[in-house]
């Protein structure tokens, strides 16, 4: 994936004299910043100087046909050719090629300064494993970045993120950020596009780096040329990973609230309708409508306790103690035990309203309990055999997982 060949490329492991002789490494990607990147390396190359920090700039080149390579090879940075594309891929490739205890990461387009990087490089050094810049509080320069990214993008991701992950970030996707080059190597990080920036915080977060956060200013980019970021179609790869991440708030909890929604109406209503005031009446439709919402909430619980075994079976989330738990209950042979009783009792139910509705010659039913009761039962009939269905896809997921404990 990542051309760990190019001259003066280190893999991890190997060069361990040149590693613990830099304390830090300050890496750029860069895909055609011929524009910029000699500005952001010199402001960087002189924090190191007046710091008087032992350190490397490195520059993760993605392909560039500008000359980017050659500025930065002469003013004094490493290059590191990284052959697959994507805002991820080079970050990857240049924090395995980073010869830094610690990274401080940021874009070649002169938006971040480099110059003012002391408040990361304290963090770090006090213990911290991931520092975030926040350009709220450090301030976002007129025209320095989208309003829609300003007031709605940012903000809704960075609050996703604090609900679902509980990470202490209020500005999750600033690309000015340092860290410990050991932790976030052991992550295992996958993701090549710019949801890239969001797996490393949350992958962090799960598990259980110390994270901080300091102010840090946004500027215009000195670019004459549009950004490579595309707002709808990284913002959805942003928000799509953090759903995936997160079976619990993308299946169970949706599926907690319809199930918690729809059968207490289908235990009002199952007796008949009821009434408020003389105009409003709840009655059949409504009856009909939390039925469905109690078969939607069931199925996507299940979907989400087979997601949440998946996600801990493969390491990408943690196993807690509740997720061991579900590990343990959690097999096929008992969803299907559990399908089974599901669509034997809405099976009986089914044949007792028929019975009821043979009773008068299938005609009209004196009672509006029957055809509730039949609508109750086709539904429990319709969860047993998703259920069972969901256990065979269980199923077929723990194959790999069998066989690799068999090895």
């Amino acid at each position: 994936m990542f051309d760990a060949e190019a001259k003066g490329v280190q893999t991890p492991g190997t060069g361990t004299a040149a590693r613990s002789s830099v304390e830090l490494t300050i890496l750029m990607p860069c895909l055609n910043e011929a524009e910029t990147i000699a500005q952001c390396i010199r402001k960087a190359n002189d924090f190191l100087s007046r710091h008087k920090i032992a350190g490397e700039v490195l520059i993760a080149d993605n392909g560039s046909t500008d000359g980017s390579q050659l500025l930065a090879s002469e003013l004094g940075a490493r290059v590191v050719p990284i052959s697959e594309r994507g805002y991820g891929a080079a970050l990857m490739g240049g924090i395995e090629a980073a010869r830094g205890t610690y990274i401080i990461m940021g874009d070649a387009d002169d938006s971040y300064d480099f110059s003012n990087l002391l408040p990361f490089v304290e963090k770090l050094r006090d213990g911290a494993d991931l520092v975030m810049g926040n350009r709220f509080k450090g301030g976002i320069a007129p025209g320095a970045m989208p309003v829609l990214h300003r007031y709605l993008g940012n903000p809704v991701l960075s609050f996703i993120g604090r609900l679902f992950f509980n990470i202490p970030v209020n500005d999750f996707h600033c690309g000015l950020r340092g860290f410990r080059t050991d932790a976030i190597r052991n992550l295992g990080l996958q993701t090549t596009g710019m949801e890239f920036a969001s797996e490393m915080v949350v992958r962090s977060a799960l598990s259980s780096l110390a994270i901080a956060e300091v102010p840090t200013t946004l500027s215009v980019d000195g670019r004459s040329r549009a950004p490579h970021l595309k707002t709808w179609r990284d913002g959805w790869r942003h928000l799509k990973f953090l759903l995936m991440y997160s079976p619990r708030w993308l299946f169970l909890v949706p599926g907690a609230v319809l199930v918690g929604a729809g059968l207490p109406l289908v235990g009002i209503l199952v007796q008949g309708p009821v009434r408020f005031g003389a105009n409003i009446a709840l009655d059949v439709n409504t009856f009909i409508a939390a039925c469905f919402l109690v078969v939607l909430g069931v199925q996507l619980i299940v979907l989400g306790a087979i997601a949440r075994m998946f996600a801990s079976r493969a390491g990408f989330l943690p196993q807690t103690s509740r997720a061991k738990r579900l590990l343990g209950w959690l097999s096929t042979d008992r969803l299907v035990q559990i399908a089974i009783i599901l669509f034997l009792a809405g099976l009986s139910g089914t044949l007792w309203a028929v019975k009821q509705w043979s009773d008068v010659g299938f005609g009209q039913l004196p009672s509006y309990i029957v055809p509730r009761i039949l609508l109750i039962s086709l539904c429990t009939v319709l969860i047993g055999v998703q259920t069972a269905f969901a256990a065979f896809l269980l199923g077929v997921i723990e194959i790999p997982f069998r066989r690799k404990s068999l090895s």
